[in-house]
This record gives C-alpha cells, structure tokens and sequence, in this order.
C-alpha cells in the first residue's frame, strides 16, 4: 500500500469519534458556513500535519534503526487501542467570536496539538522520512474525508443556544 494510502486511512479512522470531528459539528452548527470551515480545517492541518512530519523525521534522525521500529511498533499499538477510546469536547472549550474561516482555523490547530491523529502524523514522518510530502497530504485528505461530512451535516442541525 501507498504511503499516501496508509496515511491517509490511518487519519481518517483515528479521526473517527475525535474531538476535532466534534469540534467540526459545533462549527458548522454555529456558523453554517461550510466553505470557509471546510478550508480552514484543510489549512490547520496542512500547517499542523506538516510540523508532526517534520518532528518525526528529527526523532528518526536521532534513533538506531532498531530502537525506532520499535518505537514505530509500541506507536501503532498505542494508536489502535487510543482509536478505540473517543474523545469528547472540554465544557470549557469555547470558540471565539472571529468569522467561521479564523475560528475554525485557531480551534482546528489548537484541537490538533497532542491529539491522535498528530500523533500518528509524528510517527508516519518518522517512517516515511523519503516520502513526507506524502504523508501530510495522505493524513491531511484523511482529516478532510473523517470531517467535511460532518460540516455539511452540521450545517442542517438545529441552532445551539446558550
């Protein structure tokens, strides 16, 4: 299989239950704008995905071939039991009155930072070092496949009112 393709489903099914596909349903249900949120979510990953690659790939740099598979090994196990454990939106999480566009970029990049799928995104830079293009374009269509449903989706819910 592809590095494109292992990346891509990786993220997709971390993504699953996440607390950004979450975040991606109060986004749309708030602002009904699905373009601009559809992009800044495709922008913060891009930006966020990228930096993990790039992480991983300096970790790589300083591991034995051994140790980093590994490290890839207990990686992946700890990602499969992690997929299987949703996560939830913090009461306390709240968005910021900017336009759709800038809100959902700060809240995508911000809910991004130590979350599985970066953490995945870490760990394919680090085995994918020769194809890291590949990876944040693989784990960033994946972000795009587990979310832009939910935007259009969530678009149609009912109005939160506080």
């Amino acid at each position: 299989m592809s590095v494109l393709a292992i990346s891509m489903a990786t993220v997709a099914l971390a993504e699953i239950g996440d607390k950004t596909q979450l975040l991606s349903l109060l986004l749309a249900s708030r602002y009904r704008k699905p373009v601009p949120i559809i992009l800044a979510i495709l922008f913060a990953t891009l930006l966020n995905h990228a930096l993990a690659a790039w992480l991983g790939v300096v970790v790589a740099d300083y591991l034995t071939e051994d140790v980093l598979h590994w490290v890839l090994i207990v990686s992946f196990v700890a990602m499969a039991i992690w997929v299987l454990i949703p996560d939830k939106l913090d009461d306390n999480e709240s968005i910021s009155n900017r336009g759709p566009f800038v809100a959902s970029f700060i809240a995508f990049f911000i809910a991004e930072i130590g979350d599985k799928t970066q953490v995945a995104t870490t760990v394919l830079g680090a085995q994918n070092a020769d194809a890291l293009t590949m990876v944040v374009i693989g784990t960033t269509l994946g972000m795009l496949l587990a979310n832009v449903p939910v935007v259009l989706l969530g678009k149609k819910a009912p109005m939160h009112c506080h």
